[in-house]
């Protein structure tokens, strides 16, 4: 998963995959990085999220950042590792997921929202924190705040966020968004990447300004 500008080094916009029937994946992973995404996150509640992974990994190798969301446990994280993953995402924040990816050498993005719990993940190794769901938290003005104390937490908004809101919140602190339905929309279910495309390179363009 990216951090902008530093530690990630991925870009800015982190595509979020989740739902479908799984028959897509591959060729919305493929346009979503054709259109200059380069970070992807397979969820595990998504069909086929094993065989996509391992795909697209296969495929991108160092060129795109790929990770595996909605990890609960630590055997998942496992699996992130043994198909090739580089991180791992967690709507929560478990101790024992941590640990088990820093000993697979996976970055390790827990959920947070407080600032209790956002300092709590970061002291206990996350590489960045998941401040989720973002735009019901109070979105941009929301993270500005917490950052205003906080401002050596990288913090990656997630949930909520659109693509034309997406640049507020690293304008706020963030160093990189996620973003699911509002950028992959009905893809995963339909294959219409045309569509898909234009929304990618939108979200691109407007984080690059």
């Amino acid at each position: 998963m990216p951090h902008h500008g530093t530690r990630h080094g991925a870009g800015p916009a982190v595509a979020i995959l989740r739902g479908g029937t799984g028959e897509h994946v591959e060729a919305v992973v493929d346009t979503l990085v054709g259109a200059g995404v380069r970070a992807v996150e397979l969820t595990t509640n998504t069909p086929r999220w094993r065989e996509g992974t391992a795909w697209t990994a296969r495929r991108f190798g160092d060129g795109v950042s790929v990770g595996v969301g909605t990890v609960l446990d630590p055997e998942q994280v496992d699996d992130a590792a043994d198909l090739g993953a580089s991180f791992v995402v967690s709507p929560h924040l478990d101790p024992a997921i941590g640990e088990r990816a820093h000993e697979r050498g996976l970055g390790w993005y827990p959920g947070a929202a407080t600032p209790t719990e956002i300092v709590r993940a970061w002291r206990l190794g996350a590489r960045a924190v998941k401040v989720f769901p973002a735009a019901q938290l109070g979105g941009p003005a929301y993270l500005r705040q917490v950052l205003a104390p906080l401002d050596f937490v990288d913090v990656v908004p997630t949930g909520g966020i659109g693509i034309d809101d997406a640049a507020d919140y690293l304008a706020a602190g963030a160093v990189a968004v996620g973003l699911g339905s509002p950028l992959v929309g009905d893809a995963l279910g339909t294959g219409d990447t045309v569509a898909l495309r234009s929304r990618a390179e939108r979200l691109v363009a407007g984080l690059a300004r």
